[in-house]
């Protein structure tokens, strides 16, 4: 287990999926943990009995944040990265699906960042031929973040409350090792953004849930409808995240060739190795 790893908060829960009184299980970075939730609401995880725990078999720490439940095996020194907009009291935040993929947990991530896609694997959705090429954009660290901007491309419904294609714009944040952050052109005010994340559990180095976050400004759609229309864009996503070999990420910039719309993905494959995160990837 590389220190990155260990000590990074993962999300485990949308809390409000979970009712008063119940306990379920789930894993994290192969480490089996219990759920409970007290009848007035409130949460406590634990490693499972008959395992190594990493800290003993005290309670782990806890966070909520942003709908999800969040927790940690090591000791973080850094608190979640934030998302300003969750905030706003006209949005309509919300778990799209929390979704397992037999998957590295970085290659879900990488995923979530690659343009190039679009017009292949969405077609009729976030992107169509012949709009295919990818326009050059930005790519930086800043305060120890990832951060892509004018981030261009062609959509024919870049959101469920789109009534035409545009271009649309889009920012990408990488403030977590497996959570990445998109903020794209509003369909209903041209002035802000619609707020997507792919929050990822490491549940093995080689499978993992992803946890899609949804922060939408729509007065039209019910919540039911935006999610099952995400669901469909992940839907596409699955079964080629599943295919890929190997299923972990590597790191070198030889392993896999890359072209220019890849530059946030060549950033990110950087960040990692820079920062020594080992789990679910490959660095030879």
């Amino acid at each position: 287990m590389d220190n990155v790893a260990l000590n990074a908060w993962y999300p485990i829960l949308a809390r409000d999926e979970m009712p008063p009184g119940t306990r379920r299980g789930t894993t994290l970075l192969d480490t089996p943990l219990l759920i409970d939730r007290a009848e007035s609401g409130a949460f406590e995880v634990s490693i499972q009995d008959g395992t190594n725990a990493v800290r003993g078999d005290a309670a782990l720490p806890l966070l909520e944040r942003y709908g999800y439940l969040w927790t940690t095996l090591g000791r973080p020194v850094e608190d979640l990265f934030a998302i300003p907009e969750y905030a706003e009291s006209d949005r309509r935040n919300m778990n799209g699906a929390s979704l397992a993929v037999r998957v590295s947990a970085p290659r879900v991530v990488e995923n979530f960042l690659d343009l190039g896609h679009f017009a292949m694997v969405h077609t009729g959705y976030l992107g169509v031929e012949p709009h295919t090429e990818i326009k050059p954009y930005k790519v930086s660290v800043q305060a120890h973040e990832i951060l892509a901007t004018e981030c261009i491309v062609f959509q024919p419904l870049a959101a469920l409350s789109a009534k035409t294609g545009l271009d649309v714009e889009y920012t990408y944040r990488v403030p977590h090792p497996y959570c990445a952050i998109l903020y794209k052109s509003c369909a209903v005010d041209a002035s802000r953004r619609d707020v997507i994340g792919i929050f990822v559990q490491p549940v093995t180095e080689v499978s993992c849930i992803a946890h899609m976050f949804l922060s939408m400004l729509d007065t039209e759609n019910s919540d039911a409808d935006i999610k099952a229309w995400q669901q469909v864009i992940f839907g596409q996503d699955k079964p080629i995240l599943e295919n890929q070999i190997p299923a972990r990420l590597p790191l070198r910039p030889t392993a896999e060739i890359s072209i220019r719309a890849d530059a946030t993905s060549a950033a990110y494959r950087r960040w990692l190795l820079d920062h020594k995160v080992r789990y679910g990837t490959l660095d030879a």
